[in-house]
């Protein structure tokens, strides 16, 4: 029996829903109460199936043939993390399925999240039926004894080989390799009778999601079905909180579209950036780098509502490319903001720290320099706008010279989003400006063959900068 039938078995009858005795008389939902017994109403009160709504439950089409995807595409506070944590007990529980996988984007993603999340696993399971999560050994150990073993987004290789008969595949858009990581994963999705796949995500319009979506098999058949919500679906069940801080945040915003209603956005006419300028460019390896740097656009302070400080690291390649490598943006006081600066310097064994000190003046130097008085740095000051200063940038981007290495969901749903002169200033931007600016990437560049270097890059449009490695440095 597919798992789309077993889940909706106990709703052949609607009267058995949440949502149904919500539309009930007080006095004759008074009287249905009155005649269950306590064990009863602590059993449905609960039970998923009766809690859910009714697109919560997994569609008719998944399982049926050729369609062995679920796609849970929602705006934030919709309940798709309840939905893929239930829908995953129940298929280990009830469903006769053995070897049952997670994949998130970071170990960090799939702990917090997926696993203890307030909506995860953990906080889902019936005490019946409560599995044991071993972190070290990246597993969950079920009563039934089938285990499930966990993946990262970042680690394609370690998903190629592994097999399983159930997947949940959460937030995809942040996985840093999604295409390669993912296509592994599915050649492992081939034990039992019915292998499926359940993929919640936040509706970023990667190129890599929106094909997923439309996905057929070789005989021309439907691979994924869809479900699409808006965060108004659950507006019962979200903290005031939420509301006031999420909902007044983004309602009738273009960015809300994507973030309450689930929709993928096209491109915006009036950012500098292009979607389709990172998709296009984005690279697996990196080349040999001349240089690396950190880029720092510190935050004034670290209240609530204020910016985040941006802390983005690049390199300029041997072939005269610009990458980004690693997007370290925080939210935190300058203390906290300087030491994960520096980790990210020590990280991608940088040359040097760039930082804006328009508002901080000699405070970002000096908040780097007290942690760690031998990391060079260097000052910029803004004389220019914000628009002028990326502009250049943008260009290079849609010249193709510039590659990001991996995914930075947040860093580029900035980067297509931002309007010069609109909206808050764009701190993942101003740090990225930063530090490619400063690689001078639009200078003359060459490239020659170095015995047992490979590829390595000069120019003459510029003086060598301390550390960077030019083709007169080797012998």
């Amino acid at each position: 029996m597919l798992l789309s039938q077993k889940m909706r078995l106990r709703r052949n009858d609607p009267r058995y829903s949440l949502d149904y005795l919500r539309t009930l008389k007080p006095s004759l939902l008074k009287k249905i109460i009155a005649n269950r017994s306590v064990s009863e109403l602590e059993l449905i009160e609960k039970d998923w199936l009766f809690l859910a709504r009714e697109e919560q439950l997994p569609p008719d089409e998944w399982g049926t043939v050729g369609c062995f995807m679920w796609d849970i595409r929602s705006g934030r506070g919709w309940g798709k993390t309840r939905t893929a944590a239930e829908t995953f007990i129940h298929a280990v529980q009830y469903g006769d399925f053995k070897y049952p996988n997670l994949v998130g984007a970071t170990a960090d993603e799939v702990r917090d999240v997926m696993i203890c999340g307030e909506s995860g696993i953990l906080a889902c399971a019936p005490k019946d039926f409560f599995p044991e999560f071993i972190p070290s050994l990246k597993k969950l150990i079920w009563p039934n004894g089938v285990v499930s073993h966990i993946y990262y987004g970042s680690e394609p290789d370690k998903a190629r080989g592994p097999q399983s008969d159930f997947l949940w595949c959460d937030e995809l858009s942040k996985w840093q390799f999604a295409e390669e990581t993912f296509d592994n994963l599915l050649l492992g999705l081939r034990l039992g009778q019915n292998p499926l796949c359940i993929v919640t995500s936040t509706p970023r319009p990667t190129r890599f999601l929106m094909d997923l979506e439309k996905r057929i098999d070789k005989h021309g058949r439907q691979c994924t079905v869809v479900t699409r919500g808006k965060t108004h679906d659950n507006f019962k069940n979200l903290s005031p909180v939420f509301i006031s801080t999420i909902i007044s945040k983004y309602q009738g915003t273009r960015l809300g579209r994507q973030e309450l209603d689930g929709e993928f956005l096209s491109d915006n006419p009036e950012a500098l950036w292009k979607r389709a300028d990172i998709e296009n460019n984005r690279v697996r390896e990196i080349p040999q780098l001349v240089y690396v740097v950190v880029g720092v656009d510190p935050a004034v302070t670290s209240k609530e509502g204020s910016d985040d400080t941006g802390i983005i690291v690049t390199g300029k390649g041997a072939n005269g490319h610009g990458y980004v490598l690693g997007d370290y943006t925080v939210h935190d006081t300058p203390k906290k903001w300087a030491e994960a600066a520096i980790t990210a310097y020590n990280l991608h064994k940088a040359n040097t720290i760039i930082g804006e000190v328009n508002n901080g003046g000699d405070l970002v130097e000096m908040n780097i320099k007290t942690v760690n008085s031998m990391i060079p740095f260097e000052s910029v000051h803004a004389s220019r706008g914000k628009a002028i200063r990326a502009e250049p940038i943008s260009a290079l981007y849609e010249q193709g010279r510039i590659h990001h290495f991996g995914t930075f969901p947040e860093l580029e749903d900035q980067m297509v989003e931002w309007v010069p002169g609109s909206g808050k200033s764009p701190d993942r931007v101003d740090a990225l400006t930063w530090s490619l600016s400063s690689l001078e990437l639009n200078n003359d560049s060459y490239t020659h063959p170095v015995k047992g270097y490979g590829i390595v890059g000069y120019s003459y449009n510029s003086k060598p900068r301390p550390g960077e490695i030019f083709y007169d440095d080797f012998p």
